[in-house]
Parts: structure tokens; sequence; C-alpha cells
């Protein structure tokens, strides 16, 4: 089943086959459930074309979602970097934006670039 362009799994209930899409968690899944009127027990495979139109106007009327969610977070971060907030720094020299440390850790971000004084030796091959 697809909703907005996205495989929802039919093997797992409504509200947590709906948090499949981008920017909806549990507690807006539940949400868009009880404002469509489904039974949030329903699994997604028993939902009918009826429910899913339902499902998709509720999230269509309340919340921007996959897409067009994407895209808006995507300029927010554009604009910070030509303002050049703190922010829109961070995000341009590629390091982590929230206020984590980056002394250790931050590898996924850096890169794994090891400065220490062993870590770029090689080992004597024995004869």
């Amino acid at each position: 089943m697809r909703i907005v362009g996205v495989n929802i799994p039919d093997n797992k209930r409504v509200k947590i086959a709906l948090t499949y899409l981008y920017g909806i968690g549990r507690a807006r899944a539940e949400h868009i459930v009880v404002e469509a009127k489904i039974d949030p027990k329903k699994f997604a495979k028993d939902l009918t074309p009826d429910d899913i139109n339902k499902i998709q106007s509720a999230m269509e009327k309340d919340y921007k979602i996959e897409g067009e969610l994407r895209q808006l977070v995507k300029h927010n971060i554009a604009r910070m970097k030509e303002i050049k907030t703190y922010r829109g720094v961070r995000h341009m020299r590629r390091l982590p934006v929230r206020g984590q440390r980056t002394k250790t850790n931050s590898r996924s971000v850096r890169g794994n670039v090891r400065k220490t004084a062993g870590s770029g030796k090689r080992k004597v091959e024995l004869k």
C-alpha cells in the first residue's frame, strides 16, 4: 500500500505504519488516526481505499510531510548559511550543529580522521 508515494508496511498497525512517512511520529500518527475516525488497532493491510483517502486528507489538511517538509528543512538550512548564523556556519563546515562535542566523537560528520601518535604508523612485518 502506498500513501503519499511511500510504501507502508502491511503487517503493522495503522498508527505504527504511518510513522514510516517522513515528518510523522507516533503522536502525530495517533492524532491522524483519531481525526480520520479509523480503528487504531486495525492493520494497514485491512484498510479500505476510503480509509486511505481519509488518512491522506487528514494529513494534507494539517501537516507538511515527505517532499514538502524535506524541501522546507533544506530551505531553512540554506537561509541560515546565507545569513551566516552560528548554526549555518556549522552546517557549512560540516560540524555538529546541536552542541555536541568535537574533540572526540563526531566521526560521522568530520570523517574518520585520527590524529594520535600511534594511529598512522605502519606495523613492521616480521622477517
